[in-house]
């Protein structure tokens, strides 16, 4: 087989490919072999019918076309290897030659299609990364103790009208003109959550207990989505959250420690760890954002218009032109960033291991709230595991291209992400015990497959 690459722009070519009768001649064996079972043929039993009787009775032409759809798709995905090129959708094929007789001539197509557009990433040693110090303050901490109180307070009764924060039971009824859209009764609504109806944290703020208000909000979702409705809520009781004090015994009631003295020394461990790991996502999406400031990264359009049909098809919004427009920039954006982490993965030489993986796959089936055998069984029928793989590549490519960048915070100081975004020695010790598993499970399964000989072989030995 033969092929060549001609760049029509920056994100598409044209790919040509011959193949050599010899090549195609399996392709065409399973074609006569097809059209044997499927013809009736007088004086031939099914799947018995000659070559030569095919193309006198059936034609030439049926079998070299069975044979080129047979095969097209198996040359296409060769030729792509061969030319290392990195496809990001569909070709479109065109055959321009195929076998005029069988024994003579060769196949030949061509196929344009969008592909990764190959850009050049700066020294990442260059690049410098500043993120916000990580610097536990009181305030912090009484934050973390604060919302720990929350959780174990009780919800009592007040005298006073309702102020954020309060818990107000509710009753609600929305109306649109003479017709009444919806109520609830009895509901328990926080005050500042913002959950509910726009509008209503203000309208309740300021009643007390049996008071009633009127206000307009516009609807946000169900049948009269973004019509306007008047909207009654009545605060049947106003609560407050009476919270525990902060003391030893409080300490032992919400946590495993005697004193609340241990409690806050936690609670300010947890809080600095949490501002590192903060650290380090903002260090990755600031080098990202870099990266992509200093490289200009085309983006293939089809690929583009691809993924914003499938999504405003998935949620029948198709000839919504506003919700089009930002899911194109949407879409724009993230094509960008999966170019940009495909090459840096590549130019880092950055390996996935089978134990990345699985944990990527288990923290991704708990999002979705499935189980996590069921999830990865579901991924690899659709064939999705590959596309997993590179998800994994891309996030780790900027973690192993942190390792080779000063990361400073605020005040100066250099800040120590290790913790985050691991050594080149752990990826390789990890690395050696992962083969080291492979190779010690393909010796069970020799083992495993020796030990089932038949009782023939058995006596033979």
């Amino acid at each position: 087989m033969k092929s060549a690459v001609e760049t029509l722009d920056p994100t598409k070519v044209k790919l040509t490919v011959e193949v050599e009768y010899d090549e195609l001649k399996p392709s065409i064996d399973h074609a006569y072999k097809h059209i044997a079972e499927q013809v009736n043929i007088p004086g031939f039993r099914k799947g018995k019918v000659p070559p030569r009787i095919i193309d006198q009775r059936v034609g030439w032409g049926a079998v070299v076309e069975h044979a080129v759809n047979d095969a097209l798709s198996n040359f296409y995905r060769d030729a792509v290897t061969a030319e290392s090129l990195r496809p990001l959708g569909q070709p479109e094929v065109e055959v321009t030659e195929v076998p005029a007789k069988a024994g003579e001539g060769q196949l030949a197509f061509t196929a344009e299609v969008e592909v990764r557009p190959e850009i050049t990433l700066p020294d990442l040693s260059g690049i410098e990364i500043t993120v916000d110090a990580a610097e536990v303050t009181d305030e912090d901490v009484t934050e973390r103790l604060d919302a720990l109180r929350e959780r174990f307070g009780t919800l009592v009764g007040v005298d006073r009208p309702a102020v954020e924060g309060d818990y107000i039971v509710i009753d609600l009824k929305a109306v649109i003109g003479d017709e009444e859209i919806d109520s609830v009764s009895g509901v328990s609504y926080q005050i500042g959550a913002g959950n509910m109806l726009e509008g209503l944290d203000e309208a309740l703020t300021g009643l007390s207990t049996d008071e009633t208000t009127t206000f307009a909000t516009k609807l946000a979702g169900g049948e009269h989505e973004g019509e306007e409705a008047q909207v009654t809520v009545t605060a049947t009781a106003v609560k407050e959250r009476d919270l525990p004090t902060p003391d030893d015994d409080f300490a032992q009631l919400a946590s495993e420690f005697d004193t609340l003295e241990e409690l806050t020394a936690d609670l300010r461990e947890q809080v600095a760890s949490i501002k590192t790991s903060n650290q380090a996502v903002a260090a990755r999406d600031l080098l990202l954002e870099k990266l992509l400031e200093a490289v200009e990264v085309p983006v293939p359009s089809g690929a583009v218009e691809a993924e914003v049909h499938r999504h405003l098809e998935s949620e029948s919004r198709l000839e919504d032109d506003e919700h089009r427009a930002e899911v194109t920039v949407d879409a724009t954006k993230a094509l960008q960033n999966q170019i940009l982490l495909d090459t840096l993965a590549e130019k880092l030489e950055v390996q996935v291991g089978q134990g990345e993986l699985v944990e990527y796959l288990v923290q991704a089936s708990q999002q979705y709230g499935m189980d996590p055998n069921q999830f990865i069984s579901t991924l690899d029928q659709g064939g999705q595991i590959p596309a997993m793989v590179g998800e994994v590549a891309r996030s780790k490519a900027l973690a192993v291209a942190l390792r080779d960048i000063e990361v400073k915070d605020a005040d100066g100081n250099v800040v120590d992400l290790t913790e985050f975004i691991g050594t080149e020695e752990e990826d390789a010790a990890a690395a050696e015990l992962e083969g080291a598993e492979v190779a010690e499970s393909a010796e069970v399964a020799e083992s495993a497959e020796a030990s089932e000989e038949t009782p023939e072989e058995t006596a033979k030995a």
